[in-house]
């Protein structure tokens, strides 16, 4: 007799599915595919030499590398954490050490959050489109999600009250230049929200990866800040999820999550039962990476990626054929297109990377309900100009062709 797993398995493991993403990224590995599909920061950006300082400075360190290789308490370095709260009240939020949680990587939080709030069949806000990796995070808690549609100021507030009114457990949101539509929430689309949702006793989930990459515009206060200025400097209704993966480099795996003290404080029972903490000398090499070079090396990143959404922009406006629209984000790293109905944007990838060899990621992924097979997300972080030029004028000639 053998084991049947399946049997012995939680029910909440039905909930859990593969990344079309990271199923992606193994088939486009190819040198000749273009891809718009990963929204990954380019490699030739990382800040390479300021981390090798940091490594060699902990281990040439006349105390010795001991403290660096050791276990850490499962909040987070002291260092790191400081650096946060002040890196939080120069964006207009008191946050107080014991309302931070250093997690590995933002994701981390999401799964804590998840973990945290849903129970089987507890309902979830989220719009429409949202994150995937939200969307992977919560489903193996087993929610009833409640979607709502998007306008380009953000979540149309009717279907923010009717989705309330159904007293949801929270309201995930990515209010700066959105994965994957890159739409950015207004400043009076946001203080409604938080509004709202606290006059209905409900969460916002606030998942600011992308905040500081804005190319254009006017800078929009966070919503942990705009809550924490109603709240009397500190925030009553929104968590935040920040990240140090799109501004310095994903592979460390620190990021954190602050907010009212009771929720974190439970989050640390999680991160002390999930891997005990973040590794400590990542914590501290990010630590001495980010008080050197932050302001400097972000103010890099824009100017780059501006570049290439420029670029992106640029061709989609020369090539796409009529009926196919698209966003114009101020920052972050993705566009997002929407083909004409009863398009399939599955059945396009396949030929885009057969026939074209381009790559990017269905929109269907980025719906709860599954909807949006008309719509792609497209970005252009990892992709120099020129070739982003090429890759839209091949898949535009796709689209142009009748291909989907």
């Amino acid at each position: 007799m053998t084991v049947e797993w399946e049997k012995l398995f939680a029910g909440r493991v039905g909930g859990m599915s593969a990344s079309e993403i990271r199923e992606l990224l193994k088939l486009i590995a190819k040198p000749e595919i273009i891809s718009f599909a990963g929204g990954i920061p380019d490699p030739d950006l990382f800040p390479a030499p300021a981390l090798s300082r940091a490594y060699q400075k902990v281990f040439e360190s006349n105390s010795g590398p001991g403290d660096a290789l050791q276990y850490t308490i499962s909040e987070g370095y002291t260092p790191l954490r400081e650096w946060i709260c002040a890196y939080m009240e120069s964006k207009g939020a008191r946050i107080a050490m014991d309302e931070v949680l250093v997690t590995s990587g933002s994701q981390q939080a999401l799964d804590f959050l998840g973990k945290l709030f849903i129970g089987p069949g507890d309902l979830v806000a989220v719009t429409k489109p949202t994150y995937l990796g939200a969307l992977q995070a919560f489903s193996p808690y087993e929610p009833t999600y409640v979607s709502i549609a998007m306008d380009d100021q953000g979540p149309v507030l009717d279907e923010v009250d009717t989705a309330l009114a159904r007293k949801p457990k929270f309201l995930y949101l990515v209010p700066d230049f959105q994965n994957p539509n890159g739409i950015t929430v207004s400043l009076d689309r946001r203080i409604a929200i938080i509004e709202r949702c606290a006059a209905a006793g409900v969460a916002v989930i606030e998942d600011a990866a992308y905040a500081e990459l804005r190319y254009d515009g006017d800078s929009i206060p966070s919503m942990v800040a705009l809550d924490a200025e109603r709240n009397g400097g500190s925030p009553a209704t929104v968590i935040h999820c920040g990240s140090f993966s799109k501004t310095m480099v994903p592979a460390l795996r620190v990021g954190w999550v602050c907010g009212a003290k009771d929720a974190v404080q439970r989050m640390v029972l999680m991160k002390q039962a999930a891997d005990l903490h973040t590794s400590t000398i990542n914590q501290v090499v990010m630590h001495d990476v980010v008080s050197e070079i932050f302001q400097g090396h972000v103010r890099r990143l824009r100017d780059a990626y501006k570049q290439r959404r420029d670029a992106m922009l640029t061709a989609l406006a020369d090539f796409a054929p009529p009926g196919v629209t698209w966003t114009k984000p101020e920052g972050g790293m993705f566009v997002w297109v929407e083909l004409p109905e009863g398009s399939d944007g599955v059945a396009l990838l396949e030929r885009a990377i057969k026939e074209a060899n381009v790559a990017f990621v269905p929109g269907a992924a980025f719906y709860a309900d599954r909807s949006g097979k008309n719509t792609l997300r497209l970005a252009f972080s990892v992709n120099k100009p020129e070739r982003i030029r090429e890759g839209i004028r091949r898949l535009c000639g796709l689209l142009g062709q009748g291909a989907v």
